[in-house]
């Protein structure tokens, strides 16, 4: 496949500026455009105090605002229905044109949960509710009539899906832990860790490799892809006072465009092809133009 970047938005506005959310993202996308093939939200409630918007309300309005392909990076299975998950992505993908890319997680920002009222049971029960939901999706995407599934968490009984999503869409399992990776290569199309360097990521698909081979699935049938920060400064030291000590090489691309792209490149010589990047400053025209010069030597 083609090298391809996708932009993860900010997850909301500007605290007091909730205008610019809109106007910074409008005059900005002829550069995005020419330089994105998607737009991607995370799934997220608040980030303390700061201003974060409902994901999937935001990606169905974007959807509609731009004609780019379109994403969650990822929903958390818990904070929806997924019978009604699945129904929600169909329309929102015959809506747009077959322009969505579904990808879900087992959730964790536990303070989103406890705030929200949702309950928030242990890692290995959220791993089995989206085992659930992934059988769930590509079941009434799928089957034709009624559709019944019987899980551990979550069930459907005679439910109708009409119409079925054209096409269906990809579905990206996102993480990196043992379970993740084995649902990942039994449900997905796609397959993505995030906030990792290339010595963890490649760890990780040592054993995706492993569990594909074990389920004697054909692991280039498996796209392969990343989500995490770049920071991209003038200088190394530029772009390491940029990142705060929060980005750093351990967990995002950083430093200047030619070092950036070094980073890049075991990547993609493994098989990896799509990146999501989250741009650190990227309502900043001349960050946006070092990541031109990244994608124009990569691609």
């Amino acid at each position: 496949m083609t090298l391809q970047f996708g932009l993860v938005l900010p997850p909301g506005p500007p605290k007091g500026a909730i205008d610019r959310y809109l106007t910074d993202l409008d005059r900005q996308m002829p550069q995005i455009q020419s330089l994105f093939s998607a737009l991607w939200m995370t799934d997220h409630f608040f980030w303390d105090q700061e201003p974060t918007y409902e994901a999937w309300t935001l990606l169905s309005f974007i959807a509609a605002r731009y004609q780019l392909e379109f994403g969650p990076i990822v929903l958390s299975q818990s904070y929806r229905n997924p019978a009604l998950l699945a129904k929600m992505a169909a329309t929102l993908q015959n809506l747009s044109s077959g322009r969505l890319i579904m990808a879900v997680g087992a959730g964790w920002k536990e303070d989103e949960y406890r705030a929200y009222n949702y309950p928030f049971p242990p890692l290995l029960t959220r791993l089995e509710e989206l085992r659930d939901t992934l059988e769930i999706l590509k079941r009434m995407w799928t089957e034709p009539g009624k559709v019944s599934y019987q899980g551990k968490h979550y069930s459907v009984q005679d439910a109708y899906c009409e119409p079925k999503p054209n096409p269906v869409p990809p579905i990206i399992v996102g993480g990196g832990g043992p379970t993740t990776l084995m649902l990942a290569a039994q449900y997905a199309n796609w397959w993505n860790l995030y906030d990792a360097n290339w010595a963890k990521y490649s760890a990780r698909l040592d054993t995706l490799r492993e569990y594909c081979a074990k389920i004697d699935r054909d692991y280039k049938t498996l796209r392969l892809t990343w989500f995490g920060h770049m920071v991209l400064g003038a200088t190394e030291e530029e772009a390491i006072a940029m990142g705060n000590g929060r980005w750093t090489k351990d967990n995002s691309f950083i430093g200047t465009p030619t070092q950036v792209i070094e980073q890049i490149k075991p990547f993609i010589e493994a098989g990896v092809d799509y990146f999501n990047v989250d741009i650190l400053n990227y309502d900043n025209p001349a960050i946006l133009d070092r990541v031109a010069e990244v994608m124009k030597i990569l691609k």
